[in-house]
Order: C-alpha cells, then sequence, then structure tokens
C-alpha cells in the first residue's frame, strides 16, 4: 500500500480508543461549560470568543491522540455526532434532567428595570448588554420590559408596550397629520386665493 494511502485511512490507535476518546471530552467540557455559566455561551465579547476557541483548539489532542488519518477524524467525528444525539433526545424524553443540565434561565431585566444581581452573577456588564439590546433593534434599555438569559446562552429582549395614552396620543397624532395633508390638497386644488 502506498505511504500516504497508509497515513491517510490506516489508523495508528485502536479503534475503540478512537470512540472513547471524543465521549469523554464531551463529557468534560458539557460539565465544564454548565459550570462556568451561559456567559461563555453569549460571546459578549472577544475574550469569551477566544476562551472558546482555545478551548476547542486546547482539547483537539486529547480527542485524536496519536492518530491523523482520515479514517480516525471520522470516527472521532461520528463519536461526537452520535453522543450528541443520544443525548439530546434523551434530555428530549427527560425534562427535569435537562434542566439540571441546562440550568435555569436568569432575568437580567424585568418590568424595566437592571437586575443587578443577576447581572453580577452572569459577570454581564451594563455596556455589553446595551450592545446585545441594539443587535436586537432597541436604542436603549430604557425599551425593553424583560431580558431573559436564556439556558442556551441566548439573550432574549421583550420591548416595552405603550401605555393607552401613549396609544391614543398616537392615534391622535396620526388622525391630525391626515387633516394636515387634506388641507394641504384641498388648498393645492383651489389654486391661488384672488385678492
Amino acid at each position: 500500500m502506498h505511504v500516504a494511502w497508509k497515513d491517510m485511512f490506516v489508523l495508528a490507535v485502536p479503534i475503540l480508543e478512537k470512540i472513547i476518546r471524543p465521549i469523554i471530552i464531551y463529557a468534560f467540557l458539557v460539565i465544564s461549560l454548565r459550570l462556568s455559566g451561559k456567559r461563555e455561551l453569549v460571546q459578549l465579547n472577544p475574550f469569551d470568543l477566544v476562551v472558546l476557541l482555545t478551548l476547542s483548539n486546547t482539547v483537539q489532542n486529547a480527542i485524536i491522540g496519536e492518530d491523523n488519518s482520515v479514517t480516525g477524524g471520522i470516527i472521532g467525528a461520528t463519536s461526537l455526532l452520535v453522543v450528541n444525539y443520544l443525548v439530546v433526545r434523551f434530555l428530549y424524553n427527560h425534562r427535569k434532567i435537562e434542566q439540571i443540565v441546562e440550568g435555569d434561565c436568569d432575568v437580567l431585566i424585568e418590568d424595566g428595570k437592571l437586575q443587578e444581581r443577576a447581572l453580577k452573577h452572569e459577570l454581564i456588564t451594563v455596556p455589553q448588554l446595551e450592545a446585545a439590546a441594539r443587535k436586537q433593534g432597541f436604542e436603549t434599555l430604557a425599551e425593553v420590559q424583560r431580558c431573559v438569559l436564556e439556558p442556551s446562552g441566548t439573550l432574549t429582549f421583550v420591548g416595552k408596550k405603550p401605555t393607552s395614552d401613549e396609544s391614543r396620543h398616537g392615534q391622535l397624532m396620526g388622525e391630525l397629520q391626515k387633516l394636515t395633508e387634506e388641507v394641504a390638497r384641498l388648498r393645492a386644488s383651489q389654486g391661488p386665493a384672488q385678492a
């Protein structure tokens, strides 16, 4: 067999080792990310992204071991995908265990008020929260009724609903604008005023 083909497709380690290594790293990462908090999943700043990228590079060698073959990579990737599928399937049928694994959501803004304790617990600063709100179309946090940090690391913002007075004011302003436009059209159709 040609050396290139051998290097690409012949495993340098036992197949069982190629299957077990990714499973161990998968379990370690799930537990570690759960313990480190949801902030790592949010990626609010470049440091969070660097941590995730470095983490993936750090565990790469633990997953592949002494084997750099294509076959080994396929076996390792397949092991990760199968384990993830089985875990997700299991957690789907066992909601209580899923809640333990994923955790609860954290309310960061409630009734338009910042929840300082929750922000401090998740190590999220107000400027980071403001930047996330702007990404979702809010000019300022004053427009936000509620903000939740989901177990997946997603920030969910809910805007404030206008009060009945604000709604009524908006309707009246709309009607006033229509009347102004109608008067302007009537004046334009009558031509110049005669002296």
